[in-house]
């Protein structure tokens, strides 16, 4: 008879993996399965990543978004200490305890080798700055942020891994296909093959990648779901020197602005100084992203950041997720990957080719990316926000609306719909905890962790 685990945990990437961490360390007794349909940190290797081809060959399960560390592991590790953004948090807990998670979290990272350097929007340079932008309509976002670096973001999570793996059991290449309750209290889960695992208590932290799968299994359970948001935008390129004098100052600038035409919120996301734009496969769809290093020998002459325009959605449509993967698939179908354009040639209403962007003065870092026209993919109001976002954001960065500046599409952040929770982040179900990017409630490296904290913790204190 198969074991019937205290704890099972679904899902390795940051949730997943603070939450392990917190059960295995205050009572190493316990038994906690934790599983995961991609590999281990070891394992993990993207074909693009690794140079063995150009474009996405849409692996079964992708490396880069599935495994241990999960979506975030091959981030640029932007670390953010702030309830204001990063996640829904404070709709559940107190502000003032969402941010002692996000600070045990970091300490737990430091204890693996993460930096002490934190970058602050509480610096006269940082203050000057915003006074400047809200000139200009733009907000930017109080925040201290550490950058840990793609390469270094990969060694923490190694070393987080070997202090773990001794402590409790993983299941890497391991799906799981549906989860019931067994009528007394606990569940049952079947996973791929048709094996069958039991356990008292569940943490789902299916991240990004599983996020639609976890709709449908909380809808097979009767949980009733929030429709949530998607973001839907491009990924811009342009010389470092254009924003230089912004992140040298704010590394992670969060800059966010109200459209005059349509009234719409239009922010910049995950900026990445001296940076490389990636490609990433969610569930069969590429879309684009971005990755920063801190060792200055694996540095590009760009800075990337994404603009993307938040879209919530009213009854009786309530399938959000659905209509971004649609948004990213038309890229796909535009350029059998990642689109780019030149804003030069979108504003003119002219598609950008193979000669226009080979006399580019920025030089695209995703060179698998396909030259074409992102207003036949992208839906015009979405595009209207972000080139008026764009002109505001030359203003107080001038030569963002440069000819050459680079626009990849799509860029979608994909946002599970939200179930109603407590706040230890409980369902309706008991004994069933929801944490992370794939549960609807976290955005980002700080609150996913913060988010498995809690959770375990509320079992944790169960148990006492």
């Amino acid at each position: 008879m198969n074991p019937i685990y205290d704890v099972a945990i679904l899902g390795c990437g940051e949730a997943g993996i603070f939450a392990a961490y917190e059960l295995a360390h205050h009572r190493p007794g316990l038994k906690v399965l934790a599983l995961d349909q991609g590999r281990d940190i070891y394992h993990r290797s993207c074909p693009i990543v690794a140079g063995k081809v150009r474009e996405c060959i849409h692996c079964s399960v992708c490396d880069t978004m599935c495994g241990f560390g999960g979506a975030g592991a091959f981030s640029d590790g932007k670390f953010n200490f702030t309830t204001q953004f990063g996640g829904w948090l404070t709709d559940f807990m107190e502000p003032r305890h969402v941010m002692e998670l996000i600070d045990y979290v970091d300490s737990i990272n430091v204890a693996h080798g993460a930096t002490q350097e934190v970058f602050s929007t509480e610096s006269a340079e940082a203050r000057a700055l915003a006074r400047k932008a809200l000139g200009f309509d733009l907000h930017l976002l109080q925040a201290r942020c550490k950058h840990l670096g793609t390469e270094n973001n990969l060694r923490i999570l190694q070393n987080i891994y070997e202090g773990l793996k001794d402590k409790l059991e993983f299941r890497f290449n391991t799906a799981v296909e549906h989860i019931v309750q067994d009528g007394e209290g606990g569940f049952r889960l079947t996973l791929g093959g048709g094996e069958e695992v039991a356990c008292k208590r569940l943490i789902a932290a299916p991240g990004r990648s599983g996020a639609e799968w976890f709709s449908e299994q909380c809808k097979g359970l009767g949980l009733e779901l929030l429709n949530n948001q998607v973001d839907i935008g491009v990924r811009v390129e342009l010389p470092a020197s254009v924003f230089e004098h912004i992140t040298d100052v704010v590394y992670e600038s969060k800059l966010v602005y109200r459209t005059q035409q349509y009234g719409d919120q239009v922010r910049t996301f995950c900026m990445n100084p001296y940076g490389h734009v990636v490609a990433e496969n969610v569930e069969g769809i590429n879309t684009v992203n971005g990755h920063s290093y801190a060792d200055p020998k694996l540095r590009s002459e760009n800075t990337n950041f994404a603009l993307l325009v938040s879209n919530r959605f009213t009854q009786p449509f309530n399938e959000p997720y659905r209509y971004g993967k649609h948004i990213a698939s038309l890229s796909n179908m535009l350029a059998g990957g990642v689109l780019v354009q030149r804003f030069g040639d979108l504003v003119k209403g002219v598609r950008t080719n193979e000669h226009r962007l080979s006399k580019s003065f920025t030089r695209p870092t995703l060179t698998a990316a396909v030259p074409g026209d992102l207003s036949l993919a992208l839906p015009k109001r979405q595009l209207d926000d972000i080139i008026e976002m764009i002109y505001v954001l030359d203003k107080i960065a001038p030569g963002t609306a440069n000819h050459d500046t680079l626009l990849y599409g799509a860029e979608v952040k994909f946002y599970s719909a939200r179930l109603q929770l407590s706040e230890e982040l409980e369902t309706a179900i008991p004994n069933f905890f929801a944490a992370g990017d794939g549960a609807g409630v976290t955005r980002g490296l700080a609150q996913a962790g913060a988010s498995g904290v809690q959770a375990a913790r509320a079992i944790l204190k169960r148990l006492s």
